[in-house]
């Protein structure tokens, strides 16, 4: 079958800018926006475009209030058009987000700003799109700070018909995609800031085509890509037909700029032919423990870079979760800016000690020791603490030492506990819980491990040396908080606590929900109260990167006073 309109109608190359903007930073990101255009009109685009939110970054919540930040976003618009047009690359569209002034109107309550896309073209804004579906589950809140649109937005390319929509758009069943489905559009154009978790690929590729069926058209799924405080976008921004078929997809975690050309209706071949010939780059995709791990580093680098820290600092013990921590820092920073501080105790083992400093040599970062028995000896003669308060005091000796050198060299502290430690309060507050940015904070004990083993089988597979000592891997954790610790004297083994913690956490499975999965009432019991009793830990943690379908934080919010028991 092929258009109403083919007699007229011409192949329309599309720029797929896939970038990493800030919030707030309107002269950044237009910058940015204009250098991509560039790069996109001298390849031959005609229409370029860029993720949701991108002149003022995403999620921007309640910044969205502020009319002075909205005038300002929209003047950057302008001023992107006038500057495209005195260039001479008027004439490509540029398709982009931005907030939008509140509608004069709206069906019930007061109206707020909204979610636009733009298109610019001959230096002026020629179109413009409100978001209509607005999602309010996991970390969004948009109905608190949006307000909906309603109509759909269709405009042409060289006779072809691109129907827009705006992330939310199309998870949905109804709304603009079903009204474009009418207007027999030849492509859907929708921008994204969607973020990262595992598994969520998949599912976006899957639900994209389902809305290209609909269509009866090709889908452009442009992502946002980058970090904004817990949040990370891996971009993978992808092109899929009705039939299924992948046409293009961007590079994952980092800034990419792709094209595909929407082929011209031809009477020699179908729709469905000239969109299998379509096919343009197809970048491999992360998957699985690369995925994850990409992800914590790309957290930390734009936290790191956004906030204007060119370093960090964090404690090394030997154990596996400093030792990852350590290897993302290096990664994402570089090991020259990362400063490893082994700070041993009377109960600190010579292995875990040698391993630390194994560690700091793999990486080539900086490391000193700074031994805590002096300062733990004058505290001990003046307050001659025992059990938990004495384990603690070590900890938070080790706090002092870190902060102090954050401060004194402008590093971001880095706190490197896991996810079953912090659903269980298994670390010690104002000790190894301080920091700016805790990287794993959303990875599960057992998935440290998997990722340590696959950030050296990375390092193989390239002919270097191992990065993260073995014997870090393979040895009991423990806290060395005393003599003989070993986590497991207060949690279950972690293979069983985070089958436990998923299902409790993020399937939100009850008590009896748990006995009925098959775990027994002791650690059942354990595990919900140990959990419960840390949620006031949990909000003193620092932010770090959501990688799960349900992180701590925007997605798990719980009082901490609560008297409800199981």
């Amino acid at each position: 079958m092929t258009s109403l309109h083919a007699s007229t109608a011409k192949p329309v190359t599309f720029a797929l800018a896939q970038i990493d903007t800030c919030v707030g930073d309107l002269e950044g990101n237009s910058q940015l926006v204009l250098s991509y255009c560039k790069k996109a009109y001298k390849h031959g685009a005609d229409v370029v475009v860029f993720p949701e939110m991108t002149l003022t970054g995403y999620p921007i919540e309640d910044l969205a209030y502020r009319a002075t930040f909205r005038r300002a976003a929209h003047q950057a618009a302008q001023k992107i058009a006038a500057q495209l047009d005195a260039l001479g690359m008027g004439s490509m569209r540029v398709v982009l987000g931005t907030v939008g002034e509140p509608p004069t109107s709206t069906p019930t309550g007061q109206p707020k700003p909204q979610n636009k896309l733009l298109v610019l073209r001959h230096g002026a804004i020629v179109n413009q799109y409100a978001k209509h579906f607005l999602p309010n589950y996991g970390v969004f809140d948009e109905f608190r700070i949006f307000s909906p649109g309603d109509k759909a937005l269709v405009f042409e390319v060289h006779g072809q018909r691109v129907g827009v929509a705006i992330c939310e758009d199309i998870w949905q069943d109804g709304g603009p995609v079903a009204e474009l489905a009418t207007k027999n559009i030849d492509v859907l154009l929708t921008i994204n800031g969607s973020p990262f978790e595992e598994g969520k690929g998949q599912t976006r590729q899957d639900l994209a085509v389902k809305r290209a069926r609909e269509v009866n058209a090709p889908v452009i799924y442009l992502n946002q890509v980058g970090g904004q405080d817990d949040l990370v976008f891996d971009g993978t921004s992808f092109v899929v037909s009705p039939t299924g078929a992948l046409l293009e997809r961007s590079a994952s975690f980092e800034e990419d700029l792709s094209y595909w050309t929407l082929p011209a209706p031809s009477s020699e071949h179908t729709r469905e032919q000239g969109w299998e010939m379509s096919r343009s780059t197809i970048a491999p995709e992360c998957i699985d423990d690369e995925a994850v791990y990409e992800a914590c580093v790309l957290g930390l680098k734009d936290y790191a870079k956004k906030n204007h820290f060119k370093g960090v600092v964090l404690g090394l013990s030997g154990g596996i979760d400093s030792a990852l921590t350590a290897a993302m820092a290096a990664d994402a920073l570089g090991a020259e800016n990362v400063y490893g501080i082994s700070m041993p105790s009377r109960y600190s083992s010579d292995g875990s000690k040698s391993d630390a400093e194994q560690l700091a040599q793999n990486l080539g970062c900086n490391y000193e020791v700074q031994a805590i028995e002096p300062l733990f000896t004058v505290f001990q003669n003046q307050l001659a603490l025992t059990g938990t308060a004495q384990e603690n005091l070590q900890a938070r000796l080790r706090g002092v030492i870190v902060m102090a050198y954050s401060n004194s060299k402008g590093l971001l502290a880095l706190a490197t506990g896991n996810k079953s430690e912090l659903s269980c309060g298994y670390s010690t507050i104002y000790g190894d819980a301080v920091g700016g940015y805790a990287p794993i904070k959303d990875v599960f004990k057992t998935k440290v491990w998997d990722l340590s083993r696959w950030r050296n089988d990375k390092a193989r597979l390239e002919g270097k040396p191992e990065v993260i000592p073995v014997n870090s891997i393979t040895k009991a954790p423990s806290a060395e908080l005393r003599e003989g610790q070993k986590d497991s004297d207060s949690l279950p083994e972690y293979a069983l606590l985070d089958k436990v913690l998923a299902a409790y956490i993020e399937k939100q499975h009850g008590r009896a929900d748990l006995l009925a999965d098959g775990f027994d009432e002791k650690t059942v019991d354990t595990v919900m109260r140990l959990v419960d009793r840390a949620e006031w830990k949990r909000r003193q943690y620092p932010l770090g990167p959501k990688v799960t379908a349900l992180a701590f934080g925007r997605d798990r919010r719980l009082p901490v006073t609560s008297r409800f028991t199981e």
